[in-house]
């Protein structure tokens, strides 16, 4: 009698994690092909040199960013810098993704997020190997691992170089990392990227983007980077803004009230509790009556 709840115990428990499995396995969805992007969501502002309305800048992130001059970028050297990975949710391209698979077991061994001129693709690993050691070689690329919740691809990415969250300068350190979550629903594929940086965030900076199943085919890699002179030779100095000489520091406040806290990218100032400590202070610009919608022309 013994023998047999056992025996019975055992085939429950096999086939109990032969449903988990087969439940597993079929939740998860399609993801190659192409995507347009529907930037309707997060996407990177430039317009203007000093907005870092949303982001959880600490004070290190903060000096770093208001010293940032956007003449780096005639630098040679500077040129073609490229950007870390989350540069895929963050600009306004779609996304070519493929897979990799096992030529037995028919899984899949990676994923491919094709590149653009100025990202990397972004290989996400699926067999279960291990992120490298934390002085392993920062890349462009990073190093992602990724597995299956559900129906949801979980991606990490560590082993970024040093970049920026965005084209006016706010910085992220080469210790910083994204986890990625894939969500698909239809023909609608919805990333959210959760971005931790020790050195640059006061806390994780999250980014959302959703991209639309495409029947013209997106290039997996764009235009190459080409640099050119223009007008700063090879190894001149750094063009940057000394603390508190940022020009265009009250440049929003000026033009639309916004405080400069606000405009900084303090952490405390992404929250709806913070309306409550501008409520009697804040004072809204007046009504636009010509060109509405666009910056200025500086």
């Amino acid at each position: 009698m013994f023998d047999q709840m056992v025996t019975l115990r055992r085939a429950a428990l096999v086939a109990l994690l032969c449903a988990a499995w087969s439940t597993s396995a079929f939740a998860q969805v399609e993801l190659t092909g192409s995507w347009a992007a529907r930037n309707t969501e997060d996407i990177s502002r430039d317009s203007y040199p000093v907005d870092y309305v949303g982001l959880p800048l600490n004070d290190e992130g903060r000096t770093r960013a208001l010293a940032y001059n956007e003449s780096q970028l005639a630098m040679i050297e500077r040129q073609c810098e490229g950007w870390p990975q989350f540069y895929f949710v963050q600009g306004p391209f779609g996304l070519r993704i493929w897979s990799e698979t096992e030529p037995v077991k028919g899984t899949a061994i990676s994923f491919t997020i094709g590149a653009w001129e100025d990202r990397a693709p972004m290989t996400i690993w699926m067999d279960g190997r291990p992120h490298p050691s934390k002085y392993a070689e920062h890349t462009r690329g990073g190093f992602t691992t990724g597995a299956w919740e559900g129906n949801v691809l979980v991606a990490r990415t560590t082993h970024m170089k040093a970049g920026f969250l965005r084209k006016n300068g706010p910085p992220t350190s080469d210790q910083a990392t994204m986890t990625s979550r894939f969500f698909r629903h239809g023909d609608i594929l919805t990333v959210l990227t959760v971005i931790e940086d020790p050195i640059y965030l006061a806390e994780p900076h999250i980014i959302s983007k959703s991209f639309q199943l495409s029947t013209a085919p997106i290039s997996p890699i764009g235009p190459p980077c080409v640099s050119t002179f223009e007008g700063r030779p090879l190894g001149e100095s750094t063009p940057h803004f000394l603390p508190e000489k940022n020009p265009f520091v009250d440049e929003l406040t000026k033009m639309f009230g916004l405080p400069r806290d606000v405009v900084i990218g303090r952490a405390e100032t992404l929250y709806p509790e913070y309306r409550k400590t501008i409520r009697d202070k804040y004072v809204a610009p007046a009504p636009c009556t010509r060109n509405c919608g666009a910056p200025p022309i500086r």
